[in-house]
């Protein structure tokens, strides 16, 4: 699953290199952070929210062993989106 939210985030960026992944999990589910350059932080957002919305819901569909997907923006430690 990290390999599909890598490959969806280079293709809406437009510095793929920068792009960062930490994956977490436990019981509950799975967790993602995402780090980008902070000029891309607006294309994974997107408007109102409506990318990120978007990535979330196809990950928890492709969620195989029907755990929770949780996606997480930072934004170089001023906080999540």
């Amino acid at each position: 699953m990290r390999y599909f939210l890598e490959m969806v985030l280079g293709r809406l960026v437009t510095h793929p290199e920068e792009i960062d992944v930490e994956e977490t999990g436990d019981d509950r589910g799975i967790l993602f952070r995402i780090r980008v350059n902070p000029e891309d932080l607006g294309r994974i957002i997107g408007r109102n929210g409506r990318t990120i919305e978007a990535i979330r819901s196809l990950l928890n569909a492709a969620s195989r062993d029907n755990r929770r997907v949780f996606v997480e923006v930072e934004d170089g430690g001023e906080g999540t989106a």
